[in-house]
């Protein structure tokens, strides 16, 4: 592989060439990965440290906050130190490894969002059988099979990228490693590659996003017939995992549905499923759930006295 190779190093061009402006990101950026750390090791703590680790739902939502940190933590990290950096450099073993841990990370975020739909429909279209399907052991085969899933695709991406031949140009016009951007880069005929880019990541989110929707779809459908207030409780549940859905797979399908090319908004797009979905989520999670804002006001009263 590495005789194929003319690169040892890659140079992210980022998001703008203005100091000015990426100064203003750098502050910007920071808060939002503060908020991120924050607001999913809140979370975590809240989940774990109190009876709702028993339940399915909240056993989900921990974990997704778990994939959240881990996959913002493989870009914003170095999109924050770049943003002050003239040179913005990345060793080809580094770019490699970024690709691979943020296709991991993301993998399984999709497949526990999709773990989440499955919990919602079973809890409220078969509500008498849900002890029974939604035990601990499946919920824990689960998790296990969306980090097997994640691996799965995160491995394929990687394997596509790094038996690429790389002659030159090294310059990235993206401010993380990817692969659409790296195939631009390959010194060799990519057409077929690009179609296997788009097999594995374009149709896996199409796919599991028409999963979520039917099941929604289902769901909103089986609530007709509730009484009010059980509907608006079951709604208020499913408008956060909706929303968190949303903010997560529309710019996701817009990169990765397409033929492999490069645009301009691609960059504007990927901030919303690198920064800003993970940073609301635990806004969308915590605001309007009341079980949540008791845990973590009983986990504060506990440090406070």
């Amino acid at each position: 592989m590495e005789n194929r190779n003319n690169i040892t190093e890659f140079i992210l061009l980022g998001l703008s060439q203005q100091k000015e402006v990426e100064i203003l990101c750098f502050l910007l950026f920071l808060l939002c990965y503060i908020a991120i750390l924050a607001g999913n090791l809140l979370i975590m703590i809240s989940i774990t440290c109190s009876q709702l680790i028993n339940q399915p739902m909240y056993f989900f939502l921990s974990f997704l906050s778990l994939s959240d940190l881990c996959y913002t933590s493989t870009v914003i990290p170095k999109l924050i130190i770049d943003l002050l950096e003239e040179k913005k450099t990345i060793s080809y073993n580094g770019c490699m490894t970024q690709l691979f841990t943020m296709h991991f990370f993301g993998g399984i975020e999709v497949f526990i969002l999709t773990g989440m739909a499955y919990d919602r429909y079973v809890a409220i279209c078969k509500p008498l059988h849900y002890t029974v399907i939604m035990g601990r052991r499946r919920c824990d085969a689960m998790i296990a099979a969306s980090c097997a899933g994640g691996f799965l695709h995160s491995f394929g991406q990687f394997l596509l990228a790094v038996f690429l031949p790389y002659c030159g140009p090294n310059e990235i016009d993206h401010y993380f490693c990817d692969v659409y951007p790296l195939l631009k880069l390959a010194c060799t005929d990519t057409s077929r590659i690009g179609l296997l880019v788009i097999a594995n990541s374009g149709v896996m989110g199409l796919v599991t996003f028409g999963v979520l929707l039917i099941s929604y779809t289902v769901i909103l459908y089986t609530i007709r017939s509730y009484p009010k207030e059980n509907r608006n409780k079951a709604l208020s549940t499913c408008s956060s995992h909706i929303t968190v859905v949303v903010f997560f797979f529309a710019p996701l399908l817009f990169i990765y549905i397409r033929p492999a090319t490069t645009l301009p908004e691609d960059k504007v797009f990927a901030l919303f499923y690198t920064i800003v979905a993970p940073m609301l989520n635990p806004l969308i999670y915590t605001l309007r759930n009341m079980e949540m804002n008791s845990a973590i006001n009983k986990l504060y009263h506990k440090k406070l006295y």
